[in-house]
């Protein structure tokens, strides 16, 4: 093993068993070393240097006390680095801990240990220690001993990696040079994306270049003399950060949350796709053929009762209709809920209909094919001040081919606030202005305008491309001076608020609309771009997405990329709910302070912001303060918003106005006054102005007293706190819609039927809707897409039962909650790959699979097999096997392909062990013998070949 020690105190105990073969200690970070033994009682409260013990035990101590060195075995290697500044710092912390000591005593009665030695190493005792040890010493501070004959001193002739400024040109001929005198060049990069940017940037001026490319991670880049070798990184010739990786401990993703155990509680209401809405009566035995299984026990109208098979799971869904509405239970054996969902399917048919309208005018508009990437565009993405996430890069890699192809790009980019959305927006906008064409950026406010306007200029500024903005702190002569030069074609990029859209404004040759946070666009504007976008690229940002945005992008009626993975070492902004309390307000901001970071306190109401400032001066009077809001005189409020990002200011009190996209990484504390005033998007997206740098966050959501909250603000507020881990802004969305009530998906009409349904069945619906739209009225538009569902022809979900012992046994997980969540997460599994990790992860918590649960998990590959073929129903009971074929409207087309024709040769070359037969209009084949679910699996892989 190895244990290296970076800075502060080690403390190393005699008791412990396991010890380290390799000990590096670090001459510049050790601030003392000290050893403890059992018999010392130390406090877990009490971190003090002095341990207070009986006087008996002072002397058995202190011949037992013994150098930390003695515990480890002798065969250690010792790595020290520049060891005689070791031995200096352990000497001043002795002397120091021994002046202290002294004035202890000097002061105390109590019998305190009054000799250090006992507790730390001084630096005399741990040269002699050392003596017995391998030890090799690395450093610059190095002076050898005269009589020590055994030293060996090897010389490392390496120079570090030269500055070259991002002159590429510079950086190949220095390549050349090396190549010239036969040295080995090598280039290292985090990311496989920047090592193919570098090539090619390098290919572009000299490809007769040889160099050898390293996907791993290095500090610093080098040049070995000795070796013949040369090594550079990628963050040192960008002149990037270079963040080292922090180990993940522990991953939320990985972990059963407490959310999820009670995703299913007794009592709840379930939605059931053929049975309609029920109440979940949790799970019970029941007895098949003398063996038992589990159900889920569900309770409708009437107290009629129903057994759902635990393989039928994907069938059920948790009812969410809007929050504190309780939903009508459906009768069983009636057609009540049949007519609801063929009511539903219609009206969203129909708004659907005109959705994907939309979309295939765009789809069917020529626009413009922007060229390929060039090696300047590969020089903007690699000069990126961080490491592109793979959700990033892969969202870059969309927008850049959807503006290649020849039809107008229409993608949402959704992401969490601070992943880096803006950094896409930028590549796409400098692709379209090297192949001449013009980028409207349209922003909701104007602080964000002023935010983009600097980001994008500073990412921009080597390249020939010129940027501008207008909002309302341009006077009317800078507004016309723009506009002129916009139709002229002199202005690359213009970025703007809802000013972009008007009338006036004239572009001379617009290929790219970016919009960012299109919730924030009133109606006529969004009317407006609907127009502008036919033709052109449209690029859509967004954190929190509008419901009706979000889920037609999911069902493939508008292009979605989706940024999940937070940006390296980014941490969750810590959200707390307070009454508005003085003492909380002063802790907070002085904290922030004393750490060197900056405050936001958003209180939105104009009248007494400027008395709200005066409270927090009088609270931390230290603090430099200023406040700003939306009615302020525009070069006023310019002036102070540019003052606090240059950190002139500790606290800005403000309004609303710096909700969205502004980018401070120093200030990394906000609090909200009067939060329960707030939309949740809006208290999100306040909430990502903080944290987006590597610093831990606070969010602080100040309210009055709890009880005086409505019922809707206290949700609102939880679901905040909640929703605290990076990349939660959908949870966040979703969570409103709850709160809110769904009407608002597909317009207000459709909230009864929401209600009537529940929001997951009232999804699956629409999804049919709209697959049905593809496949049959706009089915030239998707034609590739259902070429490549062709291999699903029909669309079947079957229906799996038994009479052997499938279940997971009450003494291999106890817990019912957890028996639901891990029956649901099998049901849901979707392939082989799926299947093993989740079954190793059972084996992992619970131990060895029990003989019921290896062939719980069969059967979900016993469903796959059937779905493939095209069964509805398949029961294998009495050591028989009988499926049900799927029914469809005539049966025809089934009958006609291909799996069936599989079929009917298994049952040609198997006359005698299986037969089809007719039941209730109903064909069924019955196949004997099958006595387990191995020989089911079994069966089937030879009918489907």
């Amino acid at each position: 093993g190895q244990f290296a020690v970076r800075g502060g105190i080690i403390d190393i105990f005699s008791y412990a068993n396991e010890l380290p073969y390799r000990l590096e200690l670090f001459g510049d970070e050790v601030e003392s070393i000290r050893t403890f033994d059992p018999m010392t009682q130390l406090s877990k409260e009490n971190k003090s240097f002095v341990s207070i013990i009986p006087n008996v035990q002072n002397k058995l101590l202190h011949e037992s006390r013994e150098s930390f060195l003695k515990f480890i075995p002798k065969q250690t290697k010792i790595w020290v680095k520049d060891k005689n500044l070791i031995l200096n710092t352990l000497q001043n912390y002795f002397d120091r801990a021994k002046e202290n000591f002294e004035q202890m005593t000097a002061k105390t009665d109590i019998k305190i240990i009054s000799d250090p030695k006992i507790l730390f190493e001084s630096a005399e005792e741990f040269q002699e220690q050392s003596k017995a040890f391998f030890m090799i010493e690395f450093g610059k501070i190095f002076t050898p001993s005269k009589n020590d004959s055994e030293h060996k001193i090897t010389y490392f002739e390496t120079k570090p990696q030269p500055s070259f400024n991002k002159d590429f040109v510079l950086f190949s001929e220095h390549l050349a040079d090396l190549q010239s005198h036969h040295v080995r060049n090598l280039i290292t990069a985090e990311s496989p994306k920047q090592l193919e940017r570098l090539a090619m940037i390098l290919a572009e001026i000299d490809p007769q270049l040889k160099f050898e490319e390293f996907n791993i991670s290095l500090h610093e880049g080098f040049y070995d003399q000795l070796m013949g070798m040369s090594c550079y990184t990628d963050h040192q010739l960008f002149e990037r950060f270079h963040r080292y990786r922090s180990k993940v401990k522990y991953s939320k993703t990985k972990s059963l949350t407490l959310k999820e155990l009670r995703s299913l509680q007794v009592g709840d209401y379930v939605t059931h796709v053929d049975y309609g809405v029920g109440r979940f009566a949790g799970l019970e035995k029941v007895e098949v053929n003398g063996k038992h299984q589990e159900s889920i026990r569900l309770v409708y109208r009437d107290d009629d009762l129903l057994y759902v098979s635990i393989h039928a799971l994907h069938k059920i869904a948790k009812y969410s209709g809007k929050d504190g509405n309780l939903p009508t239970l459906n009768k069983l054996g009636s057609q009540e809920w049949e007519k609801k969902k063929s009511a539903v399917k219609r009206k969203v048919k129909d708004i659907a209909k005109e959705l994907i309208s939309l979309y295939a005018k765009r789809k069917n508009a020529k626009g413009f094919a922007f060229s390929k990437d060039t090696y300047l565009q590969a020089e903007l993405e690699s000069s990126f001040l961080y490491e592109d996430t793979p959700d990033q890069a892969k969202a870059t890699f969309d927008v850049k081919n959807d503006m290649e192809s020849p039809h107008p790009m229409d993608r949402l980019v959704c992401g969490d606030v601070g992943f880096g959305k803006t950094e896409i927006a930028i590549r796409a906008a400098f692709k379209a202005t090297y192949d001449g064409r013009q980028v409207a950026v349209l922003v909701p406010t104007t602080i964000l305008a002023m935010q983009h306007f600097k980001t994008f200029s500073e990412r921009l500024k080597n390249f020939p491309c010129k940027v501008d903005y207008v909002n309302r702190f341009r006077t009317e002569k800078e507004i016309k001076r723009i506009l002129k030069e916009l139709a002229e074609g002199k202005i690359d990029v213009l970025i703007g608020t809802h000013r972009v859209v008007s009338q006036d404004v004239k572009f001379k040759n617009l290929g790219l609309l970016v919009i960012d946070e299109e919730q924030k666009f009133g109606v006529k504007t969004k009317e407006r771009l609907k127009e502008m976008c036919v033709s052109i690229d449209s690029l859509t940002l967004t954190a929190t997405p509008i419901p009706r945005t979000l889920h037609f992008s999911m069902m493939g009626a508008r292009d979605l990329s989706v940024i999940a993975t937070a940006p390296p070492n980014r941490q969750p902004v810590t959200t707390e709910i307070h009454p508005f309390n003085d003492v909380i307000i002063r802790d907070a901001i002085s904290y922030e302070i004393r750490r060197g970071g900056q405050v936001f306190f958003v209180h939105n109401r104009i009248g007494d912001i400027e008395e709200i400032a005066n409270i927090i001066m009088r609270l931390v009077p230290d603090a430099k303060i200023c406040y700003a809001h939306g009615q302020m005189e525009g070069k006023q409020l310019e002036k102070i918003m540019l003052k606090f990002i240059e950190g002139e200011y500790d606290v800005m009190v403000s309004t609303n106005i710096i909700e969205s996209g502004l980018d401070i990484p120093n200030a990394n504390t906000i609090m909200i006054n009067r939060a329960q005033n707030f939309g949740l998007s809006d208290l999100h997206q306040m909430r990502g102005r903080v944290g987006r740098s590597n610093r831990k966050a606070f969010c602080y959501l100040l309210v009055p007293m709890k009880d005086g909250l409505s019922n809707d603000s206290r949700k609102r507020l939880s679901a905040l706190e909640e929703f605290s881990e990076l990349g939660d802004g959908f949870k966040v969305a979703m969570r409103d819609l709850d709160i809110r009530g769904a009407g608002n998906l597909l317009g207000a009409e459709q909230s009864g039927f929401i209600s009537d349904l529940g929001f997951e069945m009232y999804h699956q619906i629409l999804d049919d809707a709209v697959q049905e739209l593809k496949e049959e009225e706009f089915a030239s538009l998707f034609e590739k897409e259902l070429d490549l569902k062709k291999i699903k022809e029909f669309k079947t979900d079957c229906s799996i039962e038994t009479d052997l012992e499938i279940l997971i046994p009450e003494e291999y997980v106890s817990n019912i909650s957890e028996r639901l969540q891990l029956y649901s997460q099998a049901d849901s599994v979707k392939d082989k790959e799926e299947l093993t990790k989740f079954t190793k992860n059972l084996e992992d918590r619970f131990g060895k699979l029990p003989d019921q649960v290896k062939d719980l998990l069969k059967t979900v590959e016993l469903r796959w097999l059937a779905e493939k073929i095209g069964f509805e129903k398949l029961a294998i009971k009495n050591n028989s096997l009988r499926a049900s074929f799927v029914q469809s409207e005539g049966n025809d087309a089934y009958f006609q392909s291909e799996s069936f024709g599989k079929v009917l040769a298994f049952v040609q070359t198997h006359a005698k062990e299986c037969r089809l037969k007719e039941l209730q209009k109903r064909l069924i084949l019955i196949i004997e013998n099958v006595k387990n679910i191995d020989r089911g699996i079994r069966i089937l892989e030879e009918i489907l070949g």
